[in-house]
């Protein structure tokens, strides 16, 4: 066999790539210079490659490290990398540009992505949760929801979300749409000046996350896969059918009623049905993630599918998702650059009718199938029986399913030019289609009867196109300064139409269609478009790493205000002092490196709704003389003065660096004040417009202030055994400052006249407004003695011992709406958590722990399992209900109809909603592939995690995690969920 003169040349080179602890460091690249060839350290730091010329040169990177070039005449090579101090503050996204780590002066959260991508989570958000100081993210059970996120409180009574930005393309979609294992960075941008370069859009905070670019060496084929199971975390328990007989016959004795002549033996009864048993199950959910990744000097392709699917704890619902990602770059010469992103996305939601309420309150004297095999449903009167339909019945029949097709991409250009110039040029699109579907058959379940089927279906078409064009000047200069320019132009504009429409009464159910239906159709659609169009410019000096200055400003132009009130400028201005690198700071090993931050800005809310500035009409059909005309009828006042909500934020910071880099910490402290907040008007009746659906005027004061701070500790870093800690703490004082009027708002409202909280000055937001509960009457003379609150003389019509006595706040003997207050506060005082990390061998450990602590919930759940006055199951909290004097001074006595009405709302449902949450525990086992004669994958790593494993809580509903209103009403509840995954690369 013949052999090549460059096979001759060809070397085989071996070494091993160590830290400044003399630790190995497995993943490090290791490249041929000015070639394609590459390959990674193992496990334990050892390379194999196999180089073109016996004097080549290798380059070797990995992060945090300064990148070295080695000759391979030394053969085997043993190397030593030092941490580079600059690398260790990596490049960070900002927003139409990049920046070190180090160099920032705004306030920014970088997300250590390599840490959450071990822990299987079925979406972004719940990933990320208590990982980035100041961002409360509240996730749900429920398959396929997205997380809500707020960033530094509650900065506005309309749209709190923050801003998302995926590979430069703001997300109108949900964070669904993104495969986590996709993501290579994500920030949050927290300050004004971090946030203005997004102008009318960042008062919220933005996300800004990017996806996976090919890196330079031989290709990389990856597997990520787990399975696992959930369940709830926590359940309620309820009377079982001997303690509800009890409960009924009481009840209806109290109010002066005949009992059920079947509960005349309560004890025959037994248990009966476990309605909750039945309703909840464990879920099953599996994930996998195949990607492929390649780079040369020349072009770049990264790839993935993904497919996900989760069942959900509750019957009949559940959420599957394809996720096809493709990335590329291509270097046309040393000038000129293109690439695209592309994202395209398939999810199916699906669920019943699922009401966790009507299931707690399901009669456990009522069984879920009778003997013929149908669904029950109650029989005899409602007094007796209850009106609840079967909702495992409901749960299983009705079918209610989503289906969305979504893509969002972007293909850009980029032209460098005169050394320090770059023009970059980006068009963008992201089309959501979603249809929605729901099915009711009939059916007949003793006296529960629905004759006709029911079928609605629906389309819906959202597009948004994006062209977004920069220029970029940096220069460096020889005494280690540096400036970067970027000046730019966005243009944004959206399109959403829908349509749908309903019939009922079918001929045959097995054709569910809408033109099979035979009564009461309905059609129904609309659409809505908005645009804006942005200049904006920001200006970075550095000098000599020591003093940094950041000026930002941007003017946008939005289809949302009127003439007059369309555009708006925000601007922003940051300075950062490195002291370390004064000439009177002594080298010190106690501080390594300390800059401080200080900066001010304005970012804007155009988040308002698309027409807010014009009249609204809704047309309505009239009878004049027997003849029927079309009338255009006013339903909101045009306010054509409408303007931006603004928000002007100061923030001052501190970074550090301690004891030999063994101790980071970060410090930020600040004030968020949102002026010409966007309020409801007060509009008489007699204007001839709704008081139902007003204007908004710019009204309106917010205040939040806080500190958050961030401590990394590296607490042990031998060669067999690492530990490091991270802790994350924030604390927010929210307040409102004003509104429209002396009037205040109300908000909270969950159904049968009960609206649970107001937005008042001098108060946080959404506060709960409400009674104040004193204790239980135990005898008639308190009754007597008492303020009055029900007049009568008889206690089945009156206040009568064993009922609530409310708290007559204003002296005036009576207790009615004047003596409601602020009971409650939703708002956390402070959020926290800590993770410890563990490295023991080929063992890997994570403990993650989460918390929340000061905020109050107000459980709507129980003024349904707690009433005691009309005929559904009730808690088990009920059992100690007053029946006597003495025997209870919390909990009401038990009767019908409630004459006192004891089930108002007051401070009888505020729980304190802290908690402290396992998180998450991951261990994982890296295979030692060396060990292996043959081993066909370049590496493998096992794991086993849980998450939500355990939570520390007062709180005595399903879960304390309930969302930013502090309302828990029918909420799908948090999972506890155990997985077993492995990463395998080729």
């Amino acid at each position: 066999m013949k052999i090549s003169s460059q096979e001759l040349n060809q070397l085989k080179v071996t070494g091993k790539i160590l830290d400044e602890f003399n630790t190995p460091l497995p993943g490090a690249s290791i490249v041929e210079e000015n070639t394609s060839n590459g390959v990674i350290s193992d496990f334990d730091g050892n390379f194999e490659i196999t180089v073109r010329s016996v004097n080549a040169n290798l380059v070797i990177s990995y992060i945090g490290y300064k990148t070295q070039i080695l000759n391979t005449s030394k053969n085997p090579i043993s190397i030593k990398l030092v941490p580079d101090v600059s690398s260790l503050d990596e490049v960070v996204i900002i927003g139409y540009g990049e920046s070190k780590q180090r160099d920032l002066t705004g306030s920014l959260s970088a997300i250590e992505m390599a840490d959450v991508q071990k822990q299987p989570a079925s979406n972004i958000g719940d990933a990320i949760q208590g990982r980035a100081a100041g961002v409360t993210i509240t996730t749900s059970g429920q398959p396929g929801n997205n997380p809500t996120f707020r960033i530094r409180g509650t900065g506005t009574i309309g749209n709190n979300d923050p801003l998302i930005v995926v590979d430069g393309m703001p997300l109108n979609g949900g964070l669904n749409q993104v495969n986590m294992k996709d993501v290579e960075s994500l920030q949050v941008l927290k300050d004004a000046s971090a946030t203005s370069i997004y102008g009318a859009r960042g008062s919220n905070g933005v996300i800004i996350i990017s996806t996976k670019r090919g890196k330079k060496g031989q290709g990389q084929l990856s597997i990520d896969t787990f399975t696992g199971f959930q369940q709830a975390t926590n359940t309620i328990d309820v009377l079982n059918a001997r303690q509800f007989a009890l409960l009924s016959n009481e009840m209806l004795v109290n109010g002066n009623l005949l009992p059920n002549p079947e509960f005349t033996n309560p004890s025959s009864l037994g248990s009966g049905t476990d309605w909750l048993d039945a309703f909840f199950t464990t879920g099953r959910q599996s994930n996998i993630t195949l990607s492929y990744s390649q780079g040369s000097d020349k072009s770049n392709l990264y790839t993935s599918i993904n497919i996900f699917d989760q069942d959900g704890i509750i019957i009949n619902s559940g959420y599957t998702r394809y996720i096809m990602q493709f990335n590329s770059d291509t270097q046309i010469n040393d000038n000129l650059k293109f690439g695209n992103s592309l994202k395209l996305n398939y999810d199916i939601k699906k669920n019943g009718d699922n009401s966790i309420q009507n299931t707690i309150l399901s009669l456990p004297t009522q069984p879920i199938f009778r003997e013929n095999g149908n669904y029950s449903g109650p029989i005899g009167q409602p007094i007796y029986s209850g009106d609840l339909d079967n909702p495992i019945g409901k749960s299983n029949i009705v079918e209610n399913t989503t289906k969305g097709y979504n893509l969002q991409g972007n293909i850009y250009g980029e032209l460098g030019f005169l050394k320090n110039f770059k023009f970059k040029s980006i068009l963008g699109v992201e089309a959501n289609f979603w249809d929605t579907r729901t099915w009711a058959p009939s059916y007949s379940w003793d006296s529960k009867v629905s004759p006709n089927a029911f079928l609605a279906e629906g389309s819906n078409k959202s597009l948004t196109l994006l062209w977004d064009n920069t220029l970029t000047f940096n220069k460096e200069f020889e005494d280690g300064s540096s400036i970067t320019g970027v000046l730019g132009t966005s243009a944004q504009e959206n399109q959403f139409k829908y349509i749908s429409g309903s019939v009922q009464g079918f001929t045959s159910e097995n054709a569910q269609t809408i033109n099979n239906g035979l009564l009461q159709p309905t059609i129904n659609g609309s659409g809505s478009e908005w645009s804006i169009f942005s200049y904006f410019a920001r200006g970075q000096f550095d000098y000599k790493n020591k003093y940094y200055l950041t000026a930002t400003v941007r003017r946008d132009g939005s289809s949302r205000f009127g003439e007059g009130n369309k555009y708006g400028t925000f601007p922003s201005a940051s300075v950062a002092w490195r002291v370390t690198e004064e000439g009177f700071f002594e080298d010190s090993k106690s501080i390594n490196d300390l800059k401080l931050r200080i900066g001010y800005g304005i970012t804007g809310n155009q988040n308002i709704g698309n027409y807010s500035f014009a009249s609204s009409y809704n047309t309505n059909l009239y009878n004049f003389n027997n003849t029927f005309v079309t009338a255009a009828v006013p339903t909101v006042l045009p306010n054509s003065n409408v303007k931006w909500e603004s928000q002007k934020q100061f923030n001052i910071g501190l970074d550090a660096s301690l004891f030999d880099n063994i101790v980071d910490l970060t410090i930020d402290g600040y004030i968020k004040n949102t002026e010409d907040m966007l309020v409801p008007q007060t509009v008489p009746v007699t204007s001839g417009y709704s008081d139902v659906f007003v204007p908004f005027i710019n009204a309106g004061k917010i205040r939040n202030q806080g500190i958050e701070v961030v401590l990394t500790t590296n607490n042990i870093r031998k060669d067999k055994f690492k530990w490091s800690t991270d802790f994350v703490f924030a604390y927010n004082k929210n307040e409102v400052l004003s509104i429209n009027s002396d009037t205040p708002l109300t908000t909270g409202g969950i159904g049968l006249n009960y609206t649970l909280a107001r937005i008042q000055p001098n108060y946080p937001i959404n506060v709960f407004y409400g009674f104040v509960q004193d204790g239980i009457f135990q005898t008639q003379e308190e009754v007597n003695n008492a303020a009055l609150q029900t007049p009568g003389i008889n206690s089945f019509t009156s206040t009568a011992p064993g009922d609530i006595r409310f708290k007559d706040l204003n002296s005036d003997g009576v207790i009615n709406d004047d003596d409601r207050t602020f009971i409650g506060n939703p708002n956390p005082d402070f959020t926290y958590s800590f993770n410890n990390t563990f490295k023991i061998g080929n063992f890997d450990l994570s403990v993650f722990f989460q918390g929340v602590y000061g905020n109050d919930i107000f459980n709507a759940n129980r003024l349904y399992t707690e009433n005691m006055s009309v005929t559904t199951n009730q808690s088990t909290a009920v059992l100690d209900r007053w029946q006597g004097a003495g025997s209870s001074n919390t909990m009401p006595r038990a009767i019908f109809g409630d004459p006192n009405n004891n089930n108002r709302q007051s401070t009888r449902y505020i729980e304190d909603g802290s908690y402290l949450r396992l998180k998450n525990v991951n261990l994982s086992y890296t295979i030692p592939v060396d060990n292996f004669k043959k081993s066909f994958f370049n590496n493998a790593t096992l794991y086993i995690s849980a998450q939500n494993l355990f939570t520390i809580t007062n709180y005595s509903g399903f879960d304390p995690e309930i969302g930013p209103n502090g309302i828990d009403n029918n909420i799908y509840p948090i999972t506890r969920t155990f997985t077993l995954g492995a990463t395998v690369g080729f």
